[in-house]
């Protein structure tokens, strides 16, 4: 206690020696100024902090796709990741972004801001921590292709599509949908579109992207028989792909709650909600894969989370808790099926690219609409699906076309001999595993 009332007296001393040592006495007015001044540096720590979350996702998505595929092209896949960011990063500040958020008399793109132009050193600083929080949902959307992609993918090719998707594709769709949120303005969020943090802007353009690169490069070697068999390839670490699942989840807390670039109250049930499809999503694909197999796949398992993940984002924040329970039911199951389909029409997607962000964000937008708060009718749910489509149509078309053009000009796949010895010790010079000998099944 005397410890206490010392602190006390201090701090009141402290108090009236700096109030002395002003002209005048705090009033109303200065005293929300005050408030208004924590409240901005607040929203700020919570942006960037946000940000710092979104870009451990790039881990994630690193040690899932790692996970999922085969030893002797982990090398390759951490280069891949590595320069999703580096090279996204870069194209994003120089082109991406102006795009984006650039002042836009059309609603279709930005024609202002680029190479971060916006920026005065003697203004308001919020564009750079607005920018940073931007380019790192850039990098994720960039890094969804890898995954439906790898193991045969020329890496020259990989970083000439890497860095268009980056400038151009995902910031011309997202200026449609998310413009206004800095100086743009787009056709699509002019309409009502409803997508919080990016299950259609974000993983939907990916996972279109994604099948276009799929679709334009051809099936592993091995993975389908003349017969129409479908062989299943092994991942070789899936502890390393459970690992990266988990990584993804918590920066999923970033990804979500973080797009409100504000510290309030609001985040918490984006918290919730986020979390809750997650489960969801995960308990329900394990069901349906213990149903169909027999036994609880944990592959499946992993992606069903990720599916629940991807379902929640468009509607985050205006959803209930119960309704995200839905949402990432419904995206668990979707996400099972998805992944047998693509199989079965032959497409592959050695992680299920496609399927958990393609499928699952479009599922996610349409929920969106379908369990709004404030309720739901034929306009919105109308809205959602003319977003949905937009989507699929800019982002497919786009990249089938960027695809075919890389692959005629600088080549998109390596040779089959080089697709079997793997892609670490023909395109890296490396070995992920230099103490281990290469197993088959």
């Amino acid at each position: 206690m005397k410890y206490i009332l010392i602190i006390l007296t201090s701090l009141a001393c402290t108090i009236t020696a700096a109030w002395a040592g002003t002209d005048e006495a705090p009033t109303a007015l200065s005293n929300a100024e005050a408030i208004k001044l924590v409240q901005t540096h607040a929203d700020y720590v919570w942006t960037l902090v946000a940000a710092c979350l979104v870009f451990f996702m790039q881990a994630g998505f690193a040690m899932v796709e790692a996970g999922f595929t085969r030893a002797k092209n982990a090398v390759n896949i951490m280069m891949k990741n590595l320069m999703d960011f580096s090279m996204g990063s870069l194209f994003y500040w120089a082109i991406g972004f102006g795009l984006m958020f650039g002042a836009s008399k059309t609603g279709f793109f930005g024609t202002t801001g680029f190479f971060l132009s916006d920026f005065d050193v003697d203004g308001d600083p919020w564009v750079l921590a607005f920018w940073m929080f931007q380019v790192v949902f850039a990098a994720t959307a960039a890094t969804i292709v890898s995954g439906a992609m790898a193991e045969r993918t020329k890496f020259t090719g990989y970083l000439m599509y890497s860095a268009v998707l980056s400038a151009l594709i995902y910031p011309i769709f997202g200026s449609w949908a998310w413009g206004s949120l800095f100086n743009g303005s787009g056709w699509l969020e002019g309409l009502g579109f409803i997508d919080f943090a990016g299950s259609t802007v974000v993983h939907s353009v990916g996972g279109w992207a994604a099948l276009a690169g799929a679709i334009v490069i051809g099936p592993r070697l091995g993975k389908f028989t003349k017969d129409g068999g479908i062989k299943p390839i092994l991942g070789h670490n899936i502890p390393l792909a459970g690992l990266g699942v988990f990584i993804l989840w918590i920066g999923w807390f970033g990804f979500n709650p973080g797009s409100t670039t504000v510290a309030d109250k609001s985040i918490a049930m984006i918290f919730v909600n986020t979390n809750l499809a997650a489960a969801t999503g995960a308990v329900l694909a394990m069901v349906v894969s213990w149903v169909k197999f027999g036994k609880p796949e944990v592959g499946m398992s992993l992606n069903g989370a990720l599916a629940g993940l991807v379902g929640i984002t468009a509607g985050c924040a205006n959803v209930t808790p119960g309704s995200a329970v839905i949402i990432g039911a419904v995206a668990g199951i979707l996400v099972f099926f998805s992944v047998l389909f693509f199989d079965r029409i032959r497409v592959d997607d050695p992680v299920g690219a496609i399927s958990v962000h393609g499928v699952c964000g479009a599922w996610g937008t349409l929920a969106a609409g379908i369990f709004n708060i404030g309720g739901t009718s034929v306009k919105i749910l109308s809205v959602q699906c003319i977003g949905i489509v937009a989507c699929f149509a800019w982002t497919f078309c786009t990249a089938f076309i960027l695809f075919k053009v890389i692959d005629l000009t600088m080549g998109l796949r390596v040779s089959p001999e080089e697709e079997l010895e793997g892609l670490d010790s023909t395109e890296h010079g490396g070995n992920a595993y230099p103490d281990f000998l290469p197993s088959s099944h």
